[in-house]
């Protein structure tokens, strides 16, 4: 499509540093578009769309067509990428998926504004999850008001990047030897990230009649074939056997997942994916189709057509190994804790023997200890997660650093109990680095 066709058209996306949201961003603003973005968090879309114009908004504070008219001033069309999967601290899914959207519908209607809704195979009034019935109630709500509107449903959403659902292929991707799967046969019909962009732009264009469109492959593979194909393109081995992960135990991970939600924790584990992947991931292709002239691109022509490279495989291990490590680094702080309180006497007569006092020693040791077990639960509180680690270095390389100014002769101790502060200073840095989702 010719460049220009964009150019001069001012565009705001909601929800543009997520997944899909940036990879829209992106292809407007390479079209010539004027593309604002509108964010929750400034810093964080600054650093994934450099160069982009961006406002900060919630979804959650924009509840009547009022709230929203200082932000659609001389906006040609808005795309609404935003989202969330289930409720939590930071979610509201009646609010973000139906009042929001909404009262965006009646302020476009009397601006002459367009809406181009990113929505969900099985956006249905009676699926079987919140997300599924509130995103229905949205677009029930887009297509009621008198704008003019385009609702796209794609399928699982299979991009360059990775986030929610193509993270969790990727990290399912990356295990070793063995591939578990909850739901190995249930149906799942794939969609590019490009396929996705260029229906947006077809319906910016009005080369897309309005409407409500599933965008889809036009073959469903079972999940473990997806997996597969996933492995084949990061270019891990074969895995040797799929092991079926019985039901009751994809129900306690995903109740775990749930849980940690509450504690700010975004799992793609938790309840609201495996009913979804349990009902399958399917829509019809045909209305698409006729209404575009072209077809969804294949499972294997969309992994076809994305680069691989050390970087994703990479990212692939490092998000399995994620979980791990914060789990290993709160335990560890934790354990640490709580050994100095129970071995008290023990670990204050090691100062002391530098000359502190009996109760000077106790004090520092009952200090540190609950030190420890703050810094070993804080790790679990999600808006803290990375400042905590970030503490625990500190405080691994204050103790270092204290160590051997006042017990330097623990160097030459057997069991290296200051050699093993080295790695307990380095995990933290580690998992801060993990931590970085976008």
């Amino acid at each position: 499509m010719p460049d220009q066709d964009l150019r001069g058209q001012n565009f705001l996306v909601l929800g543009a540093y997520g997944f899909i949201g940036a990879s829209i961003t992106r292809s407007l603003t390479a079209q010539g578009a004027q593309v604002t973005g509108m964010v929750r968090n400034p810093k964080t879309g600054a650093r994934v769309l450099p160069g982009v114009k961006l406002v900060q908004g919630d979804l959650r504070d924009l509840l009547s067509a009022q709230d929203w008219q200082g932000f659609l001033t001389d906006f040609d069309v808005v795309v609404n990428c935003a989202g969330a999967l289930q409720d939590g601290p930071q979610d509201d899914l009646e609010a973000v998926h139906h009042t929001a959207i909404a009262a965006l519908a009646t302020a476009c209607a009397q601006a002459d504004i367009a809406i181009v809704q990113i929505s969900a195979i099985g956006a249905e009034p009676d699926a079987a999850t919140d997300f599924m019935r509130t995103k229905a109630a949205g677009d029930a709500a887009l297509r009621a008001s008198d704008a003019r509107v385009w609702v796209l449903k794609p399928g699982l959403v299979i991009g360059q990047s990775d986030y929610g659902g193509t993270a969790l292929l990727r990290m399912l991707s990356a295990i070793p030897w063995v591939q578990p799967l909850a739901y190995p046969d249930t149906p799942v019909q794939c969609v590019g990230m490009d396929d996705l962009c260029q229906a947006v732009t077809q319906a910016i264009r009005t080369d897309l009649p309005t409407g409500s469109y599933d965008l889809v492959e036009d073959t469903p593979h079972p999940l473990r074939e997806v997996v597969s194909e996933t492995r084949r393109w990061l270019g891990f081995p074969v895995a040797r056997f799929v092991l079926k992960v019985p039901s009751v135990l994809t129900k306690a991970v995903a109740s775990v997942a749930d849980l940690l939600g509450y504690a700010g924790w975004r799992s793609p584990l938790r309840s609201t994916a495996m009913t979804v992947m349990a009902e399958g991931v399917t829509g019809d292709p045909e209305p698409y189709r006729a209404a575009s002239g072209r077809p969804i691109a294949s499972l294997r022509q969309i992994y076809d057509g994305l680069a691989c490279g050390p970087a994703h495989r990479l990212s692939a291990r490092m998000s399995l190994l994620m979980p791990v490590t914060l789990a290993v680094l709160s335990l560890f702080w934790v354990m640490s804790g709580l050994m100095g309180l129970i071995n008290l006497t023990q670990a204050a007569e090691v100062l002391i023997r530098a000359g502190w006092s009996m109760g000077w020693a106790k004090t520092s040791v009952v200090f540190w200890s609950f030190v420890d077990i703050a810094l070993g639960l804080g790790l679990l509180w999600r808006p803290w997660a990375a400042r905590v680690c970030l503490a625990q270095a500190g405080v691994a390389l204050f103790y270092l650093i204290a160590a051997t100014i006042t017990v330097p002769m623990l160097w030459a101790d057997p069991l290296g109990p200051l050699v093993k502060i080295l790695p307990a200073l380095l995990l933290p840095l580690f998992a801060r680095t993990l931590l970085e989702t976008r």
